[in-house]
């Protein structure tokens, strides 16, 4: 490393000059720019349930409302709230997401009254991944994610697509955040 001060050339881990005794300078190095590596959210197979409840009220207020003129209102009505169940979905499946940036994990929850949780890549502790036979049939499982911050503390990725990849994914970049 060159002395800042008289130019001398000096040892590269040492702190001062050996001739002059200033401080010798690091180079800083660039500022980096954390990024996205992946947005995980949950799996349309995690609303199953409202889907088929949503189908099972739209056909009732469909069947009911050609059944006859006195059943006309109460078929709308059970019509308009399968629409409704079926219409909410999205939204419930935009509610939660998980990312994986360059320095930390993120979950997020909620879409007008939010909250949100992170871990740093370099304080996580263990990555569990479970896979129950309904969720091994649709290629589905659960990824948890324990913090070395706290016992406690720790992101659970539910019904996610390809979980050993997400899995992987946070390894990966665990590893390279490490380097």
């Amino acid at each position: 490393m060159r002395c800042p001060q008289c130019g001398t050339e000096s040892a590269p881990q040492a702190a001062f000059c050996s001739r002059c005794g200033s401080r010798l300078l690091e180079v800083k190095p660039a500022a980096v720019r954390e990024y996205v590596i992946a947005l995980i959210r949950r799996s349309y197979w995690y609303y199953i349930g409202q889907i088929m409840v949503g189908a099972i009220l739209t056909v009732a207020g469909m069947t009911l409302i050609f059944k006859g003129p006195q059943f006309i209102r109460p078929g709308f009505v059970i019509l308009i709230i399968g629409i409704m169940v079926w219409a909410l979905i999205p939204f419930a499946h935009r509610s939660v997401s998980w990312r994986i940036t360059s320095d930390r994990l993120m979950e997020s929850r909620g879409i007008l009254a939010t909250s949100r949780r992170e871990v740093e890549l370099q304080d996580i502790r263990s990555i569990e991944v479970t896979r129950r036979l309904r969720q091994r049939l649709a290629g589905l499982g659960d990824v948890v994610i324990a913090s070395a911050a706290s016992a406690d503390y720790m992101i659970r990725m539910t019904d996610v697509y390809d979980p050993d990849g997400v899995a992987e994914t946070v390894r990966k970049a665990r590893l390279k955040r490490l380097a």
